[in-house]
């Protein structure tokens, strides 16, 4: 099993960050991935990364689907995989209706279909073919009818240092999991419960599996965790509600919030109301602490070295792949040590 970490929205003390990002590369960690949502862009970031560091996997955390063009997209994981000499991945996801209409502008529409023509197009880009594609979303080259019958089928430039870079895909509904299963190489939900998660995406996945093409591998899944390990290290799971407490009860309108949905699918039908209601009214820190301590526990690796012992076996049980850990103490120090210690345990 892999440990990556996921970095913060930037901002302020992003190269000290970094500076602390090569240090953790030497004491071992695998893999790192930028956040995306309406801050600075991922990939500048990424590409600063890839400059600093060595054998540090990357991956875009997540390149929401709507905001570039398929080729653009393409030819940005094309760009990331050079200048990491063959070390990112390409994660892409839906993101949400207030982030892509709100902020871009753009409509929120058909998330399924379009992350399938995207991946066909990506792939198409990367194998150095002309891009030729007529789908229900994406035309490329765009019809003479529609534009000023110019445009002719390109091919990429440069050559890919991978002719098939791997793709992330971030997912929770059923039908975008079972995407996920059958399209890309890896899969990125959040809030994954071990312990249910067979009874929540089970059947998408073995029906998205049963469609998977045999070159794909089998399917990775990454997911992130809290990580507080030691004694009296339980204390700390407090941390972990208030972003458990956004994500169900802020992330999206009442009606559509795939956090909440998804607790909801875990079992947790009252709470996630209660959650969500209390957010909504601006009482976030009675959403945090209306948080379920079993579902909390599940989602995160907390607690003495041996109870985060079983709490490994547990995902990699459920197939978990790569844990992206969150310390609950952020401070250097207290990471790189936890970072030791998780790894001395995978």
């Amino acid at each position: 099993m892999k440990i990556g970490m996921s970095l913060a929205y930037s901002g302020e003390g992003f190269r000290e960050t970094v500076d602390q990002l090569v240090e953790l590369e030497k004491a071992g960690l695998d893999a790192v991935a930028v956040r995306e949502a309406y801050t600075f862009d991922a990939i500048s970031q990424i590409g600063y990364i890839a400059a600093r560091t060595e054998n540090l996997e990357l991956a875009s955390g997540i390149i929401q689907i709507y905001t570039r063009t398929p080729s653009l997209t393409a030819m940005t994981a094309a760009g990331l995989d050079y200048v990491s000499n063959g070390r990112f991945t390409l994660g892409i996801g839906a993101s949400g209706p207030q982030v892509i209409e709100g902020f871009h502008g753009i409509k929120y529409d058909a998330p399924l279909g379009r992350t399938r023509e995207i991946v066909d197009i990506c792939r198409q880009v990367w194998r150095r073919e002309k891009v030729q594609y007529s789908g229900k979303y994406y035309e490329v080259p765009l019809a003479p009818e529609k534009g000023t019958g110019l445009g002719k089928p390109l091919k990429l430039i440069n050559h890919p240092v991978r002719e098939d870079i791997p793709i992330l895909l971030a997912a929770l509904g059923p039908k975008n999991v079972q995407l996920a299963a059958e399209l890309v190489q890896v899969w990125e939900p959040l809030f994954f419960h071990p312990g249910k998660a067979h009874e929540v995406w089970g059947e998408s996945l073995a029906a998205g599996k049963a469609k998977r093409a045999p070159e794909l591998g089998e399917l990775g899944i990454s997911t992130a965790v809290g990580l507080a390990i030691g004694s009296g290290a339980g204390a700390m799971l407090d941390r972990v509600k208030p972003t458990v407490a956004l994500y169900v009860g802020g992330m999206g309108a009442k009606d559509k919030n795939f956090y909440n949905q998804l607790m909801q699918r875990y079992g947790y039908l009252d709470e996630a109301e209660e959650i969500q209601d209390l957010y909504l009214a601006g009482k976030k820190d009675e959403a945090a602490a209306a948080v379920p301590d079993e579902l909390v526990h599940a989602i995160s690796l907390v607690g003495t070295e041996d109870e985060v012992a079983t709490q490994l076996k547990q995902f990699a049980q459920a197939g978990v792949t790569q844990l992206n850990i969150m310390p609950l103490d952020p401070s250097h120090e207290a990471v790189k040590s936890q970072l030791e210690t998780l790894k001395s345990l995978v």
